[in-house]
């Protein structure tokens, strides 16, 4: 095995305020599951800078209406507390000032661009209320993390068949698609031979023999080791994070491939989506 990388660049992380994340837990543990880590934001930062991951990108989701104001002047302050912090904004098309707001939003040095979590929105990620959005982000040169595939579960709004949509209309769209794409691993690994802004990260894809496992050969990783980002998903888990890594150092791929999607790939994106920093 593949020693252990560090630094890591997280570039998928979940910060909510407290009342936030009592919810979320309510919510796993409604459906049968507990969370490994009931930590909240400052433990999480925390916890990983202890185990050399820096810098975190975090985000969070509006799932409602009127959502997404409020949090992200939650959001606006961590980041303040926290040099090595950035972030996805979150964004809901039914607010009367999204557009405005997300503006402001993406002008701050270390929100690289935009959340946005189709299955739990309840939205299509081809909603024409969100076109002047991705018109935006394009336009300022930030990014999006679109939850678009339908691992590790689904419904009706996500899937590749949807996402395809908007593709059609946004080739470029400078779009990072957590969990591997999952669960069409291989249909979204195709979209990066003709997309150059999408990324894959590998958030909740790499434990061993689990349903939602990445099930593709190494040829595949090491084929697009340059779009490719890690992301832990924490610490909404439920096994611990070391196992994917494990996982993922167990495959013996190349030095390229670990130095790249652990840290170098991670980096570069920072730095052409917040320059300033």
């Amino acid at each position: 095995m593949k020693p252990s990388p560090s630094p890591i660049v997280d570039f998928h992380v979940h910060l909510f305020p407290d009342r936030g994340f009592d919810a979320i837990w309510t919510f796993f543990a409604s459906s049968g599951v507990d969370v490994l880590h009931r930590y909240y934001s400052r433990q999480c930062i925390e916890h990983l800078n202890e185990r050399g991951v820096t810098p975190i990108v975090f985000s969070n989701y509006a799932h409602k209406e009127g959502v997404a104001e409020p949090m992200n002047e939650w959001n606006i302050d961590l980041l303040e507390q926290f040099p090595d912090l950035y972030c996805f904004a979150p964004y809901h098309p039914d607010d009367g000032n999204a557009l405005q707001y997300a503006e402001r939003m993406i002008a701050h040095p270390r929100v690289v661009g935009i959340k946005m979590h189709f299955q739990v929105q309840r939205l299509y990620p081809h909603d024409r209320r969100l076109f002047p959005l991705y018109e935006m982000i394009i336009a300022r040169g930030k990014r999006l993390l679109l939850h678009v595939g339908n691992g590790p579960q689904g419904n009706e709004f996500v899937g590749l068949t949807h996402f395809r949509k908007v593709l059609d209309r946004f080739p470029d769209l400078p779009v990072n698609v957590p969990h591997m794409g999952g669960l069409e691993f291989r249909q979204f690994m195709e979209l990066l031979d003709d997309h150059p802004g999408i990324y894959l990260d590998t958030a909740y894809s790499f434990w061993p023999d689990m349903p939602f496992t990445f099930n593709l050969g190494p040829e595949y990783l090491e084929k697009h080791k340059n779009r490719i980002l890690y992301g832990s998903d924490f610490p909404n888990v439920i096994l611990p994070r070391e196992g994917e890594i494990d996982y993922l150092l167990g495959l013996d791929l190349s030095d390229d491939f670990y130095d790249k999607v652990f840290y170098a790939n991670g980096i570069r994106l920072l730095a052409e989506t917040c320059p300033a920093v």
